[in-house]
């Protein structure tokens, strides 16, 4: 077979690379700025020098070298470089952290620095995809629905507070890895919750998001291979997003689960996702620690996708596992989520009276308002339930979900 195009290359460099090179530089020069600039500026070069010379025999190693003499020619062109190496130096701070596992890599470093509590979680997010994902600014602010330069003033404002703060480029002593670890897995998960089904905008469905969290959980994955949560949020987005293929009509409506063509899924993903669900499995069964909330969430959509319909689900096994979810996140929506089990256990009367009370927390979040329309629905309750879709639609702002609760409200009996 013919080997890959300098084109396919430099994509596939990119995306192996990219986080690699910036992390990389981050570690040596103690600047986020100088990292990325350093690194962007190693893939222009091979992007006008690899068609012309050939590919490098290490396509990875030629960009670290290439991306370490811009840095090197980058702070010697600067006019206040001595303040430069003073800045760099605090950030960079060499004083050896307590001891946190085998694993020293500086792409985790760089993921802990992007997602260092004293950031807003939108700047955490926002520099997680710049930084980590190589993705620019403009993709970014087309992500969120903000312009161009409020999200490159979002940025910046978060290098600058890491330069300002001190922040230490280094993993997080013993006693802060965990606390600091859960802000990294919800801001990968946020990151692909925006992919899969995105909140605003035109496309239903950013698959370059969620791609990109995937990519991101493989990293963590392979850099914390024993932390159970990082294995259970890996799973949760596999076995979330193998059923991508099937949750679109090519009218552009939303197909929930229960209509799915489960003969889409992607089931080399969803092995994958059982497979890290079952090694937790016996780690639990040799006494290790009890799941944490990313592991319960990937274990109730691993029953999904062993159920050969939605009919033949185990909703009673679901409902069990929502009960355990429950009393480590109490939150409306994981109630929510609990109640529409209930529901299917018990009837849609008791799943009803199950999300009712929720409506206080909850009034502003159209799910919850598609849900009580579908449980009205079926108990016959239908003017109610056409109110509760109207609006769920008024707060929906995914088209496919628009064009789906509209239907399911147009088919009410008038």
């Amino acid at each position: 077979m013919p080997g890959p195009t300098v084109e396919q290359a430099i994509t596939r460099a990119h995306r192996e690379e990219w986080a690699r090179v910036v992390a990389s530089l981050a570690r040596r020069f103690g600047d986020l700025d100088v990292a990325e600039e350093a690194t962007a500026e190693a893939f222009v070069a091979a992007v006008e020098r690899w068609p012309r010379e050939g590919l490098p025999p290490s396509p990875g190693g030629w960009l670290a070298t290439t991306a370490t003499r811009k840095a090197i020619d980058r702070l010697r062109r600067e006019s206040q470089r001595d303040v430069k190496h003073r800045a760099a130096r605090i950030v960079h701070d060499d004083t050896p952290a307590e001891p946190t596992g085998p694993i020293e890599d500086d792409r985790l470093r760089l993921v802990f620095t992007c997602c260092h509590p004293a950031l807003a979680m939108q700047a955490r997010v926002a520099l997680t995809l710049r930084l980590l994902g190589g993705l620019t600014v403009s993709e970014i602010a087309r992500a969120f629905l903000v312009p161009e330069t409020t999200m490159a003033r979002r940025i910046t404002r978060a290098k600058a507070k890491i330069r300002a703060a001190g922040i230490p480029y280094r993993l997080p002593a013993t006693r802060d890895i965990h606390e600091r670890l859960v802000g990294v897995l919800a801001v990968v998960y946020l990151v692909f919750n925006e992919g899969y089904l995105a909140s605003e905008g035109d496309e239903a469905v950013r698959v370059d998001l969620s791609d990109e969290a995937i990519r991101l959980g493989r990293l963590l994955r392979t850099l914390l291979p024993d932390d159970g949560e990082v294995a259970g949020l890996l799973a949760l987005m596999l076995l979330t997003d193998a059923r991508r293929s099937a949750r679109v009509s090519r009218t552009g409506e939303l197909v929930t689960l229960e209509e799915q063509d489960r003969s889409c899924w992607d089931r080399d993903r969803i092995a994958e996702g059982h497979a890290l669900l079952h090694e937790r499995i016996k780690v639990v069964a040799a006494g290790g620690d009890p799941p944490g909330r990313y592991q319960l969430q990937a274990a109730i959509n691993a029953v999904h996708t062993i159920a050969p319909s939605s009919r033949e689900t185990d909703w009673s096994g679901l409902l069990a596992l929502y009960d355990q979810l429950a009393l480590l996140d109490p939150s409306p929506i994981v109630r929510l989520n609990r109640a529409v089990a209930v529901a299917e256990v018990a009837g849609p009367a008791v799943g009803l009276a199950e999300t009712d009370p929720l409506g206080e927390a909850l009034g502003g979040y159209h799910a919850f308002h598609a849900a009580r329309a579908d449980l009205l629905r079926r108990l016959g309750r239908h003017g109610d339930s056409r109110a509760a879709y109207d609006r769920a639609i008024r707060l929906a702002g995914n088209p496919a979900e628009r064009a789906y609760l509209t239907r399911r409200r147009d088919q009410l009996a008038c």
